[in-house]
C-alpha cells in the first residue's frame, strides 16, 4: 500500500480531514491541468470541474477499492466531470474544426505541439487500462521508471518497454485524429503539458469545500455551486469584453476572424447563462429569506449529520447484520422497506444506473461510436469506481435505442433520448404517506435520470407521453 493509499484508508477509517487535506494537496496539479485541457483553457470552468471530482472523492472514499490507483481514478473522474459540463456537440464541431486546420500539421514546433492539448485527455481515456495506467504514473502523477515498475508489479527496464507500446498506442490514436506526431514528440508534449501546477492556495480551498459539501448533502452543494458559477460567469463576462476590444483592431485575417465570431457566440452564451443564474439565484435568496422551514430544515440537517457520524463508526457492524438479515428473510417489496431502506434502494438503482449509462457511453467510444446491443456487452466498461455488489442487476433494465450516438447528435445535439430504463415501475412512500411510482432511465448525455408520478394519476399516460418525447429510431446494424 503506497502513502496515497495509506491516506485514503485513514480518511474512510477515521474521517481524517488532515489526510483529505493532503490528497488534495497531492493530485490538485494533476486534477487542475486535465481539467483545463479539457475545458478549453477557461480556469474559471477548470476550477469548478476541480471541486466537482475532489466532493466525488470526499462522498465516493468508503467505495474504493484499498488498492485503487488514485491518480488513474482522479484521471477518469475529472473526464466525465468536465464531459458532464461541456455540451457534447459543442466539443465535436470543436474537435472538428481543429482536426480541419491540423490535417496537414507535420512539424513539431512548439505552436503546433500546444494545438493537440484538447485532444490529448480525450485520447489517453480511450487507451486500455494497463497502457493508460503506466502514462498517467509516468507522465501525470511524474513518478519515475522504477517507481512506475513497483506500482505495476514489475522492473524499470519492462516499466520502459511497457510505456513505450503505449505512447505507439496514443501516437496511433491521435493519427486518426489528423495528428501526425511521433513518439517522441508526444512525450515531449506529456511531459510538459501533463500537469502544470495549480493557483497558489487552490488545495487549501478545494479541500474544505470538499470536505464540507460532502458533509453538508446534495441540496446545500448545489445552491454553492450555482453562487458560485454566478460570480464566475460575472468575471468571465468583463474579461471577454476587454480582450475583444483590444485585440479587434488586429483580427485582420480569415482565421483570427473566424475566431472572434466563436467568441462572441460564446459571449452571448454566457450572458444567457448569466441571466439565468441570477434569476435563479434572486428565487432562492427570496425564498430563503421568506420561508422559515429552512429553520427546521436546517435542524434536519445537524440532526442527519450526527447520525451520519454514528452510522460511519457502527458501518461494519451494521453491514454484517443486514447481510444476515438479508439470507435469512424472503426478499422485501418497496412499500415493505422502512423510509430509510427505501432511499438506499433508489441510491442503489441509480449508482447502478449512472455507471450503465458511463459503460455504455465508454463502449461507443471503443467501438467507433456504435453503442451496446446488450448489457453483457458493456460490462466489460464498468467504472472502476462503482461497486458491483449493490444488489441490482442489468436484468432490471431494458435497452430501448440501439445504434450510434453521432445519429443522436446529428438529430438533435439538444436531444435528450432514453439508452434504457428500468422494466417495471417501483413505489417510495413519501414522508406523508402517499405513494408515487417511478423508474430511472439511463440517459445519452451521460446521466442517469428518475422521473415518478403519484400513484393514483398512472393512468394519465405521463410515462407514454415522456418517452415517445425521448426516444429516437435506431440507425440500423
Amino acid at each position: 500500500m503506497n502513502d496515497s493509499q495509506k491516506l485514503l484508508a485513514d480518511y474512510v477509517a477515521n474521517g481524517s480531514e488532515p489526510a483529505f487535506r493532503e490528497l488534495v494537496t497531492r493530485y490538485v496539479d494533476l486534477v487542475c491541468a486535465t481539467a483545463n485541457r479539457l475545458v478549453g483553457g477557461d480556469a474559471d470552468l477548470a476550477q469548478d470541474v476541480a471541486q466537482t471530482v475532489f466532493v466525488d472523492l470526499a462522498r465516493k472514499a468508503h467505495t474504493l477499492s484499498p488498492d485503487v490507483m488514485l491518480g488513474g481514478w482522479l484521471h477518469r473522474d475529472t473526464c466525465f466531470a468536465a464531459a458532464h459540463l461541456m455540451r457534447a456537440e459543442r466539443r465535436r464541431q470543436s474537435r472538428e474544426r481543429q482536426a480541419v486546420t491540423m490535417n496537414d500539421i507535420q512539424d513539431h514546433s512548439a505552436g503546433n505541439l500546444a494545438r493537440v492539448r484538447p485532444l490529448l485527455d480525450e485520447a489517453i481515456n480511450q487507451l486500455g487500462a494497463e497502457d493508460r495506467a503506466v502514462i498517467l504514473l509516468r507522465f501525470f502523477e511524474q513518478r519515475s521508471l522504477g517507481a512506475v515498475g513497483e506500482a505495476l508489479g514489475s522492473t524499470e527496464n519492462a516499466a520502459q518497454k511497457r510505456l513505450s507500446r503505449a505512447l505507439e498506442k496514443l501516437r496511433g490514436l491521435l493519427k486518426h485524429r489528423g495528428l501526425a506526431l511521433s513518439a517522441v514528440a508526444l512525450g515531449t508534449v506529456l511531459a510538459s503539458e501533463a500537469v502544470t501546477a495549480a493557483p497558489a492556495g487552490l488545495a487549501v480551498s478545494l479541500s474544505s469545500a470538499a470536505l464540507v459539501t460532502a458533509s453538508a448533502g446534495t441540496e446545500t452543494a448545489c445552491t454553492a455551486l450555482k453562487f458560485m458559477a454566478v460570480t464566475k460567469l460575472k468575471v468571465a463576462v468583463v474579461s471577454a469584453i476587454v480582450i475583444a476590444s483590444v485585440v479587434t483592431p488586429l483580427l485582420v485575417q480569415r482565421q483570427a476572424q473566424a475566431r472572434m465570431r466563436d467568441q462572441d457566440q460564446l459571449l452571448r452564451q454566457h450572458k444567457e447563462q448569466l441571466a439565468q443564474l441570477a434569476a435563479e439565484h434572486d428565487r432562492l435568496k427570496t425564498a430563503q429569506a421568506n420561508d422559515s422551514a429552512q429553520r427546521a430544515q436546517l435542524v434536519e440537517l445537524l440532526q442527519l449529520r450526527g447520525e451520519a457520524e454514528l452510522l460511519r463508526s457502527q458501518a461494519k457492524d451494521v453491514d454484517a447484520l443486514r447481510e444476515e438479515n438479508r439470507r435469512l428473510r424472503p426478499p422485501a417489496t418497496p412499500l415493505s422497506l422502512t423510509p430509510l431502506q427505501q432511499r438506499e434502494l433508489g441510491w442503489a438503482k441509480s449508482e447502478s444506473a449512472q455507471a450503465w449509462v458511463r459503460a455504455f457511453i465508454s463502449f461507443a467510444q471503443a467501438n467507433q461510436g456504435r453503442l451496446p446491443d446488450s448489457f453483457a456487452q458493456a460490462e466489460f466498461y464498468w467504472p472502476t469506481n462503482f461497486p458491483q455488489g449493490t444488489g441490482v442487476t442489468a436484468d432490471e433494465f431494458e435497452i430501448l435505442y440501439q445504434g450510434t450516438l453521432d445519429s443522436l447528435t446529428n438529430l438533435d445535439p439538444n436531444l435528450e433520448v432514453v439508452l434504457f430504463r428500468e422494466k417495471s415501475l417501483w413505489p417510495l412512500v413519501n414522508g406523508d404517506g402517499s405513494v408515487k411510482m417511478g423508474r430511472i432511465d439511463g440517459m445519452a448525455d451521460g446521466v442517469a435520470q428518475y422521473g415518478s408520478v403519484p400513484a393514483g394519476t398512472l393512468d394519465n399516460g405521463y410515462f407514454s407521453d415522456y418517452e415517445n418525447s425521448h426516444m429516437a429510431s435506431p440507425d440500423g446494424p
